[in-house]
């Protein structure tokens, strides 16, 4: 009864009963997530989330949908409009278009108690459509976007005679994300003491984990301690567990003073033992410095065993 009581009063609240959640070549899709078509339900998210095609073409419907039932309402008195030629549908569609838009030519003009209410009405709903469109493209090109590119790879080796964990993001745009600050967890399948399973998620301890000022590139390591979750975990064990590395960046745009935000995800595979990145930074004969950002997910194979594990080449 209990078990009854609980589905009657939370049942009709879950808009998706089920999820599907699919294992591709590693990584876990959610059905749905984040696609513009799953808004149906939620029509600002819908117009926030689909593509300008859409949205122009979304406009433009409901353009002519509302010029035309007010066309086909004016026709229910053919007297009510002065001047109109001839009392069909394209006449009262131009001037449903000319009333809607207040643009007022001065020829045709409500004469009747029905198309003076009909004309008020239809100004009000310009009004109100214009500022929920304005608010809808503000919303849409105001809404602040990342340009952060992270490595394909993340590599484990050492680094100051620690096993390290790294890999490298950067800024694609040329300004700075200020206050940038940086999260990195490792999310696995644990089985509880209870016999219970469960996604589990762990924080990494991170050599530098915040930065006042991103402008080029970053090299994130993460020290495989005794402290780490990473610590004595083979390639193996990782790939049994359905391991991921999931990253999350947040930081305040310069040019626009916004939040912005970014996220990647490293699967089993895309870590390798014993490499390490190739150098990005190299000095010129002028004394000047330079970044060659065409080795940017390059890696390089480091003296082998000095991290126990993988062998696999990228």
């Amino acid at each position: 009864m209990q078990q009854n009581f609980l589905r009657n009063l939370f049942g009709r609240r879950l808009r998706y009963p089920k999820v599907k959640i699919e294992n591709r070549d590693g990584r876990f899709h959610i059905e749905g997530l984040g696609a513009w078509y799953s808004y149906w339900r939620d029509p600002y998210h819908l117009m926030l989330t689909i593509p300008w095609s859409g949205f122009l073409g979304c406009l433009a419907g409901a353009y002519f949908l509302i010029n035309s039932l007010f066309a086909g309402l004016y026709l229910l008195d053919p007297d009510g409009v002065a001047n109109m030629p001839t009392p069909g549908f394209l006449n009262a569609f131009a001037f449903s278009v000319q009333t809607f838009a207040s643009i007022g030519y001065g020829a045709m003009h409500p004469v009747s108690a029905y198309a003076h209410l009909l004309v008020t009405l239809e100004a009000l709903v310009s009004l109100l459509s214009i500022a929920l469109v304005t608010g809808l493209c503000f919303a849409r090109f105001s809404k602040p976007t990342a340009r952060v590119i992270f490595s394909r790879v993340a590599v484990i080796s050492r680094h100051d005679h620690a096993p390290m964990l790294m890999f490298r993001m950067a800024n694609q745009r040329r300004n700075q994300i200020l206050e940038a600050e940086l999260r990195v967890c490792l999310l696995r399948d644990e089985i509880s003491a209870e016999g219970e399973f469960m996604r589990r998620l762990y924080d990494l301890k991170l050599l530098r984990s915040r930065t006042p000022s991103l402008t080029l590139t970053w090299t994130v390591m993460h020290p495989i301690d005794e402290d780490s979750p990473l610590y004595h975990c083979t390639p193996e064990s990782l790939e049994k567990t359905h391991a991921q590395l999931l990253v999350s960046l947040s930081g305040v745009d310069e040019t626009v003073t916004n939040m912005i935000y970014a996220r990647h995800a490293y699967v089993t595979r895309d870590i390798f033992y014993d490499y390490r990145f190739v150098d990005m930074l190299h000095l010129a004969s002028d004394g000047h410095r330079y970044m060659d950002y065409t080795s940017f997910h390059e890696v390089e194979r480091v003296k082998p065993g000095q991290v126990t594990g993988w062998k696999r080449s990228p």
